[in-house]
């Protein structure tokens, strides 16, 4: 059977911040270009319209063909939503990189169902977003042929919400993504912000459940038992909800260029991500590719390879901190540890996983029909 041909929605990276699941847009393709050619399948990346003012596609930098609708992000989606579009006649797979999905005609429909958490911490989510979320779950428990999760708690998750349990298959994310560490242009940002020498770092969207609050106060309790006050700088965009009140020696770094984000990496003494709950959990895996130890809540990407705390213990977060900062044995053994999670996690061999389920799902649709 010759691979299949599949049209990857990826309206995510029309965002200024594509955030998690544009990291796994843009992994997923990179994992396929490094697949044999005779096995790859041909994708093709949907998106809505161009910008405007003829100004370059970066999107076109992808080097993959593109099936760009006329109409503009928030129209194309909601036409989604409502199944007025439809894929092209050729597709034999659409496989939706988030709840986002359309209506996908004779074709199988692949969905990536990256967590449901607006359901386990509702307060840690906007109204607006969980009435979204609901509804999306439930045009996508109706149309899909089969889901990708990231782990298997949000698998267990997806289950309980409908999902048959042989139509989900479980592939984590990857950590080899991120391009060569642009140490000069990642000094020079936290020079600009008054940050020289070591610091302690966290990435991710500035939202209630990351749990930057309780972060912030473990910090203030151990940063006058550093060797000095070092830093604790935060790199992300703003999300919703209090604005992030940084205390003193809290950095607001705001968001970076990846070469600047691998810069920090390599430099930072460690990461610290206490999230209160996470579906897989990015930055973790991409510092321990990195070289970089890691502090954080036990999350289905490090698979035991960090220092786990407890995120809903101050104490516990501080001692984290502490301890991967300045006890070089400890940190020494989470390098190694994270070094060998990190191998695990190749975009190729995510691609690969993801082409076997392209497989099977349009075998499936083919005997459904």
């Amino acid at each position: 059977m010759s691979p299949p041909r599949v049209l990857l929605l990826a309206e995510q990276l029309r965002r200024s911040a594509s955030g998690g699941i544009g990291t796994y847009v843009l992994g997923l393709l990179q994992g396929l270009a490094a697949l044999d050619p005779a096995v790859r399948p041909e994708v093709v990346v949907a998106a809505s319209r161009p910008p405007p003012g003829g100004r370059t596609d970066p999107l076109a930098a992808l080097g993959r063909p593109l099936h760009l609708s006329p109409l503009p992000g928030a129209l194309l989606t909601r036409a989604w939503d409502l199944g007025v579009v439809r894929p092209p006649s050729d597709a034999e797979v659409v496989h939706a990189a988030s709840l986002a999905t359309l209506a996908p005609g004779r074709a199988a429909l692949v969905v990536t169902v990256h967590d449901l958490l607006w359901r386990r911490v509702p307060e840690a989510y906007p109204r607006h977003g969980r009435r979204w979320h609901e509804a999306a779950l439930r045009r996508a428990l109706r149309r899909a042929d089969h889901f990708v999760v990231p782990s298997a708690g949000v698998g267990a998750d997806l289950t309980a919400a409908g999902a048959p349990a042989d139509a989900v298959t479980v592939i984590p994310m990857g950590a080899d993504h991120l391009p060569p560490p642009d140490r000069p242009a990642a000094a020079a940002h936290l020079a600009s912000l008054g940050v020289e020498g070591p610091f302690l770092l966290c990435v991710g969207t500035f939202e209630p459940r990351k749990n930057l609050g309780r972060l912030i106060e473990a910090y203030r309790e151990v940063r006058d038992r550093l060797p000095e006050p070092w830093p604790l700088v935060l790199v992300g965009p703003a999300g919703w909800g209090a604005r992030v009140v940084p205390a003193p020696g809290v950095v607001l770094a705001g968001p970076v260029s990846a070469q600047e984000l691998a810069g920090l990496y390599v430099s930072a003494r460690l990461l610290a991500y206490v999230p209160v709950v996470e579906g897989f959990g990015l930055p973790p895996v991409e510092a321990m590719a990195l070289g970089t130890p890691v502090v954080a809540s036990p999350l289905p990407s490090t698979a035991g390879a960090a220092l786990e705390v407890d995120p809903h213990d101050t104490a516990s977060v501080a001692d984290g901190l502490l301890r991967v900062a300045t006890d070089e044995a400890t940190r020494a053994e989470l390098v190694r540890r994270g070094g060998a999670r990190a191998a695990e996690l190749s975009w190729s061999s995510i691609a690969s996983r993801h082409a076997e389920v392209w497989g099977r799902a349009v075998a499936g649709a083919a005997r459904g029909r």
